[in-house]
């Protein structure tokens, strides 16, 4: 479970970094286009910068999103099942969202390797194209742990985490 919080902390951090990121890179980018005058093209990058970071954001929050129940699903039926079939529907979900997201993972693999052999660049940042497309490498290999924890009983994902639990 140590090793789970870690995981949980680090992506927590990052997503908070990349979104306080964002809102000072947009914020700097307005007050310099309002005030900068020709000094502002300088600054164009940051729109791209900003549109990859939220691209990051979005996908690295998959997993989390899960752990704490906050996907969107239809629960009606669900909940009106008995409790050994609501155990069974939830495994089996869980398992065709762990095949899944391992697919999207080995998918997006392979899309990154094709693409950083096009050489392709961004337009105003200059880095690999590539690299843009690990974030959902990474989103997805985080929704699979998930998926696969949950599988296994190590996390519940419809309650969310045991210390929220607690604290309500």
């Amino acid at each position: 479970m140590k090793a789970l919080n870690a995981l949980r902390f680090v992506e927590r951090s990052l997503l908070i970094f990349l979104f306080l990121s964002m809102v000072t890179l947009y914020f700097g980018s307005v007050v310099t286009r309002e005030i900068g005058g020709t000094f502002a093209s300088r600054f164009a990058w940051i729109e791209e910068a900003v549109r990859l970071m939220n691209l990051f954001m979005v996908f690295l929050a998959l997993g989390l999103a899960l752990e704490r129940g906050k996907h969107v699903g239809i629960d009606t039926l669900r909940k009106k099942l008995s409790p050994a079939m609501q155990r069974i529907v939830l495994k089996v979900t869980d398992a065709a969202g762990l095949v899944f997201s391992i697919y999207l993972v080995w998918l997006g693999i392979s899309l990154v390797q094709f693409v950083l052999r096009s050489h392709q660049v961004s337009p105003t940042l200059g880095i690999p194209m590539g690299l843009i497309y690990l974030a959902p490498v990474a989103g997805f290999a985080l929704l699979g742990l998930r998926y696969a924890l949950s599988l296994f009983g190590v996390i519940d994902r419809i309650h969310g985490p045991q210390v929220e639990r607690e604290e309500n």
